[in-house]
């Protein structure tokens, strides 16, 4: 645990140190630098060992300045690849690794006059206006501290998932020559289709070093990493990359539910990330909908006002556009056999590059929703298994959700 005694009073206590408390602590600093705020992570570190990535329309003008510092590398596009076609897009993109957000958070904290961060901490006891933390393992003292706002954001949690699985081994490589790329590649869906829906996800960090991953949508959470990895391996060897060092590795296996739902925040408890329902259920992408919640809380503290209330008023707006991303992920596990699925993204990949960065955002229009159902429907498309799937997640039919322009989300 941090040497740095625990505050016996805060503004927001921040359970779990990953990207959704991360931010929380950065915006509200930014927004009132003398906020009273603690992280406790059970981990050694901030961020624990992951990559996360956006584009550049998700940032407000307003977030920018206290947000780039976290940015590891930028890039102008991006291309995707399918067996039909390839696509360059326009939209800026970018990446923040979890050592580059470990040291700024710690460094923003550290120099707050009432921050700080308190890692190797189990916490055994949240509600709301209180965290019970115990230090030095099993056998260490108990601490309660008092919150204003307790945020726990400790993850997706171990909860049964109805739906499917979003399944990854990345690995970051420093290759013997230059690799050629200029941008990221964000899907290659050309590789053999194994496991569900398979792609290759590339970024070009340096100009010898990449960071790979082999990535399935999968109805089995079962990670088979020694598969994923001589799967990686083999499509770096036939890009012509030859690896002079593996420099780390990370793995995840994310839900990709069809359903769930948004917990309500209550006076002195925010539930956020995964186990809040703050996630984007298709792609797993987590930041743009983390800094949504993030500069709400943040705005709250920095005016006086109750966070949970102001997250509590975002949540009608969240919840249409997660009731239409779940029917979705329903839809592709339901209407496509597994060795398909590539012609759901195959075909939203055709869609304005605005309407893309939307999705990706969690911020879709009604237009939007409905685009994504006109013209000739997505290669692969069972027919037979669409009709035996019979009413979607949500009690609508199949019918309705084919043929009815999507209600415009707030």
């Amino acid at each position: 645990m941090s040497k740095e005694p625990l505050a016996t009073s805060l503004d927001l206590a921040l359970v779990g140190g990953g990207l959704q408390n991360g931010l929380v602590a950065l915006a509200t600093l930014a927004a009132r630098p003398d906020a009273r705020i603690a992280i406790f992570e059970r981990g050694p570190a901030l961020g624990g060992n992951h990559t996360w990535c956006f584009h550049d329309g998700d940032l407000p003008d307003d977030a920018r300045p206290w947000l780039e510092p976290l940015v590891a590398r930028r890039w102008t596009g991006y291309e995707v690849r399918f067996a039909p076609y390839r696509r360059a897009l326009a939209s800026g993109y970018a990446c923040i690794t979890s050592a580059r957000f470990d040291e700024v958070v710690r460094a923003t904290l550290a120099a707050a006059p009432h921050a700080r961060v308190h890692t190797g901490v189990d916490v055994v006891a949240i509600a709301p206006g209180k965290v019970t933390v115990r230090a030095g393992g099993d056998g260490g003292p108990l601490h309660t501290v008092a919150a204003t706002t307790v945020v726990d954001a400790r993850g997706p949690g171990k909860a049964a998932v109805t739906g499917g699985w979003q399944k990854f081994v990345g690995q970051e490589l420093e290759l013997e020559a230059p690799h050629g790329l200029t941008d990221p590649v964000l899907m290659d869906a050309t590789v053999p289709q194994v496991d569900g829906f398979r792609f290759v996800y590339v970024l070009p960090l340096g100009p010898d070093r990449l960071l790979v991953e082999d990535t399935c949508f999968s109805e089995d959470p079962a990670l088979d990493a020694p598969r994923l990895r001589q799967q990686l391996a083999a499509y770096v060897a036939a890009q012509g990359w030859r690896v002079r060092t593996q420099l780390r590795e990370e793995d995840g296996v994310l839900p990709l539910p069809w359903q769930t739902e948004v917990v309500p925040p209550r006076p002195g408890l925010v539930t956020a990330g995964y186990q809040g329902g703050w996630f984007h259920p298709v792609t797993g992408y987590s930041f743009p909908v983390a800094l949504r919640v993030a500069t709400t809380i943040a705005h709250a503290v920095a005016r006086g006002d109750d966070p949970a209330a102001a997250v509590a008023a975002t949540v009608p707006a969240h919840q249409a556009q997660l009731r239409f991303a779940l029917r979705l992920v329903w839809m592709m596990f339901r209407w496509f056999p597994p060795a398909s699925r590539a012609g759901v993204l195959e075909h939203f990949y055709r869609l304005p590059e605005d309407t893309v960065r939307r999705f990706y955002a969690l911020a879709l229009t009604g237009r939007d929703q409905a685009r994504m159902f006109l013209g000739r429907p997505p290669r692969g498309l069972s027919w037979r298994a669409m009709v035996r799937a019979g009413g979607g997640p949500d009690g609508i039919s199949a019918r309705t959700i084919a043929t009815r322009a999507p209600e415009a989300a707030s």
